[in-house]
């Protein structure tokens, strides 16, 4: 692969580069074809149990190919959309992922990078991330999810004044307003190290505990929350872990 190079820098653990630095690490249809690849290749890994992602260079993901994506004006707006959904799943599968995922936000994530950054569970900002909302002011409806995500993060008031007036968060407003953690000097060090601790966990445990918060956050609903926790604790009471702890309680 050209534009995206996956690594095992830990045990457990698997880095996801982005590899077009020249081009500040826009996604074209290359890079989304070789995402998704590489996506694919570790959902089939069994011995992968945490993800990181990154990107070359100074740049996190500087956004889409605005030409190969929207250069015809004379398409008809059906065959756009369909093609839009194809290129959205690119980085909405990294968040399909059954496994936690870290975003080292190394530098500038705009647009189409921001929805990929916000594809991962967990966004570690380096003192140089931006997060760039910046649709509006090419024109541009926000897409890939990028709606869904800054309403989740931000709230539907900061979402729809960053949407609208399509704005940029520094590393430091996207830590107050909760879309990133740090500012951490070395942000792939520190998303490494944390997706180490996040391997450590007992694999079918780690995935459990994903998907809790996913049906948490999607749904809303405290009903179908506690349904699936109740199946999920259930399976990991018979754990060795947690064996042992009861064992120290028992007489």
């Amino acid at each position: 692969m050209d534009k995206v190079r996956v690594d095992a820098p830990a045990d457990g653990v698997r880095l996801i580069t982005l590899t077009d630095p020249d081009r500040r690490n826009a996604m074209g249809s290359q890079m989304g074809a070789e995402l998704r690849q590489a996506v694919a290749t570790i959902a089939a890994d069994d011995d992968a149990r945490a993800v990181v992602v990154t990107g070359q260079g100074k740049a996190f993901c500087a956004g889409a190919d605005l030409p190969a994506l929207f250069g015809d004006a004379s398409r008809p707006v059906t065959a756009t959309h369909t093609e839009l959904q194809a290129y959205y799943r690119a980085f909405l599968e990294v968040g399909d992922l059954a496994i936690p995922t870290v975003a080292a936000v190394n530098g500038p994530a705009v647009g189409a990078g921001l929805n990929l950054a916000m594809a991962c569970d967990v966004r570690l900002a380096g003192s140089d991330a931006a997060f760039g909302a910046t649709f509006t002011r090419i024109g541009l409806h926000p897409g890939g999810g990028c709606t869904h995500f800054l309403v989740q993060t931000l709230g539907s008031s900061r979402a729809l004044r960053t949407l609208l007036l399509g704005e940029t968060l520094d590393a430091r407003q996207a830590v107050d307003w909760g879309l990133a953690d740090g500012p951490e000097d070395d942000p792939l060090a520190a998303a490494i190290a944390l997706a180490e601790r996040f391997a450590e966990v007992e694999p079918a445990l780690a995935r459990h505990v994903k998907r809790a918060v996913g049906i948490a956050v999607t749904t809303g609903d405290l009903g179908a929350t506690l349904e699936y926790e109740s199946w999920a604790q259930a399976a990991s009471a018979s754990s060795e872990q947690l064996r042992s702890w009861v064992a120290r309680f028992q007489p």
